[in-house]
Parts: structure tokens; C-alpha cells; sequence
């Protein structure tokens, strides 16, 4: 797991776009249904308006402006997934912005209740707090967060046309390099 207090937009862990289409492809080789995501990885997209024209297959769309009440669902919706992928156009900004903040959430809803003090968790419950705790003690799975290294301009120059990898591709809005 990582060390949130030596995280940064610039330090957070980068995964390329080959990296990640060998998993998807992978994932698909071994899988009957290649139209189901991968059981074990999760990539969130986090464009806005300029999502259209194309994404990664099996990605979650989570614009960037829903971030700040989408982030606690995701941490419950994918805390089984070993690996979760953030990206946006290039992946500068958005992208790592948004796995920074689901990675300080994931902390803070999957710490062990043991760093509060052995009977916080129980005091909290006692005193009609809402505890936000979706997994037990000792129940939080490992996992890896990246940010996909150039986003999905990088991603479009190498695998925009491969239908097993990209949904959605129009080449027209992609053809000066960036959809805007």
C-alpha cells in the first residue's frame, strides 16, 4: 500500500500505456467474456467534456467536476480491485489530482480502527456518531493506484483504432492529437 505522506501529484506511481494493454489484453485472453471488465483492475476516467470522442474499454467515466461526492463510492465500489488506473486527457493534472484524493479517502474510510485507539471505533458508534468504516478491522485488501502516464492522448496515438481496447474512438475529434 502506499504512503500517503510522501504522495504527490509528481510522485504518485506512473503506468504506461503498453503496461496497461497487455492487462486488458490479458485480462480478455483469459476471460470467456471479453465485454466484462478484469476482476482484479479498475480504470477511472476522469475527463469532462472532453471524454467524448473515445475511452479506454471497460473504464469508468467519473468526470472531474463529480469527484467530490464520487470519491467515497468509489473507495467502497472498488475496494477489492488490486489495481485501480486514474487518468484524463494527458494526465497532469485531473488524473493524479483524483488518485490522490481517492487514495486520502481510501485511507481515511479503511484505516484499522487500532490507529484511533483499540475502543474509538466503539466509543464513536456509542455516542450516535456515523462511523464510515466498510470494512472491518483487518479486512482491507492491498492495492496499487497509478495514473496512466500522457492519459488518454497518449493512449489514442498508440491504441485508438484497436477495438478490443478502445470504445468509442472517432478519429475525426482525435485528429489534431487532442479533442478540443
Amino acid at each position: 500500500m502506499h504512503k500517503m505522506s510522501n504522495l504527490t501529484i509528481a510522485t504518485l506511481p506512473r503506468i504506461s500505456a503498453s503496461t496497461l494493454s497487455s492487462l486488458l489484453l490479458a485480462s480478455q485472453s483469459s476471460n470467456v467474456d471479453a465485454s466484462t471488465p478484469p476482476p482484479f483492475l479498475a480504470i477511472i476516467d476522469v475527463r469532462d467534456d472532453d471524454y467524448i470522442g473515445g475511452h479506454i474499454k471497460h473504464s469508468i467515466h467519473v468526470p472531474s467536476a463529480t469527484l467530490g461526492h464520487k470519491i467515497p463510492e468509489l473507495v467502497r465500489k472498488l475496494k477489492d480491485k488490486e489495481t485501480v488506473i486514474f487518468h484524463c486527457a494527458l494526465s497532469q493534472m485531473r488524473g493524479p489530482g483524483a488518485a490522490l484524493r481517492y487514495l486520502r479517502e481510501r485511507d481515511r474510510l479503511l484505516r484499522p480502527a487500532s490507529k484511533a485507539g483499540p475502543d474509538a471505533d466503539t466509543k464513536e458508534r456509542a455516542e450516535g456518531e456515523d462511523v464510515d468504516t466498510p470494512v472491518p478491522n483487518g479486512e482491507v485488501k492491498e492495492q496499487m493506484v497509478y495514473v496512466l502516464e500522457e492519459g488518454f492522448v497518449g493512449w489514442v496515438q498508440k491504441y485508438a483504432e484497436d477495438s478490443r481496447l478502445t470504445e468509442g474512438y472517432r478519429k475525426e475529434i482525435w485528429k489534431n492529437g487532442y479533442n478540443y
